[in-house]
């Protein structure tokens, strides 16, 4: 099949590429290449290739930012999917659209997670858009994957572990206070990848949630990729008030992948194994990422 990314230099779209050429016809197309907040350049530059799926990587997601540079970060959110839904119900095809935990507001009392049929609720202009952009694509087609997935991180572009490393290289004996009572499933781009990758192999439609399996505080994956990268650190716990931002984040952002499990298709591993396994891999590329980002 022919499978478009949109935003596919970006964390995710970057793994997903490396994931599904062994199998696909991939274009993966960066921001220049195509403005999906165009409706013009959508049908244009989308047209070149007709693709069987649209992959929707792209999207603004610089949370504090987005409450005050609302008219791009709706553009980007909410009419660029819209663009996308359009072209699909006008030409065919199948468009996955990712979307966030942000569209939840995070009230229930940790460690009960939030399944695909609760109410969102946002707290944030962030959350507002993200969830804007599902009833987007839920109203131009029915051929549709909204894909909700939390705490993403990888080895392409920045994420809070990438940041978390280069403030403990920097200066590993300062005290660093890391926020303890925000909850979640850190969850590996890669193998959120794979998980698409088998939605696509199951022909599945409809929303889903992706994330990681098992929770933990923002401290205490800290801690864990810190101790398990072999990095020296001084961490602190915090309260959320303790650590104020411009955009309200959720208390509680454990997602339960509940529609893939009863599809008996969820891939999703344990989220410390993941990490374990990220570090693995790129223990190296990290730190002299890390080293070279420091002033």
């Amino acid at each position: 099949m022919k499978i478009l990314i949109c935003g596919g230099d970006g964390q995710l779209g970057s793994d997903c590429v490396q994931v599904f050429q062994q199998a696909h016809e991939v274009f993966a197309l960066t921001l220049n290449e195509l403005d999906i907040t165009s409706s013009s350049d959508v049908d244009k530059v989308i047209g070149k290739c007709v693709p069987d799926i649209i992959l929707n990587c792209a999207a603004y997601t610089a949370v504090d930012a987005c409450e005050t540079e609302r008219e791009p970060a709706w553009k980007v959110n909410v009419e660029g999917p819209k663009n996308l839904a359009s072209w699909v119900a006008k030409y065919g095809g199948l468009l996955i659209h990712i979307s966030s935990d942000y569209v939840f507001d995070g009230r229930k009392k940790p460690p009960e997670p939030y399944v695909e049929d609760d109410e969102p609720n946002p707290l944030s202009y962030y959350g507002s858009t993200k969830l804007e952009g599902e009833v987007a694509v839920m109203q131009a087609t029915d051929q549709y994957i909204i894909l909700r997935t939390a705490w993403l991180y990888g080895i392409h572009g920045r994420n809070f572990l990438k940041t978390i490393l280069k403030v403990a290289l920097t200066n590993p004996d300062k005290k660093l206070k890391v926020v303890n009572d925000q909850f979640g499933s850190p969850t590996w781009s890669y193998r959120l990848a794979l998980q698409i990758a088998e939605l696509i192999e199951k022909n599945c439609r409809g929303t889903y949630h992706a994330t990681a399996e098992g929770y933990c505080s923002w401290y205490e994956l800290a801690g864990h990729f810190l101790d398990e990268i072999g990095v020296q650190h001084s961490l602190i716990p915090c309260t959320s008030e303790e650590y104020p931002t411009p955009a309200i984040r959720p208390r509680n952002s454990i997602l339960e992948n509940q529609r893939l499990k009863k599809a008996g298709i969820n891939l999703m591993k344990n989220w410390s194994h993941d990490v374990d396994q990220f570090v693995s891999m790129f223990r190296g590329q990290l730190i002299d990422e890390a080293i070279e980002a420091i002033p």
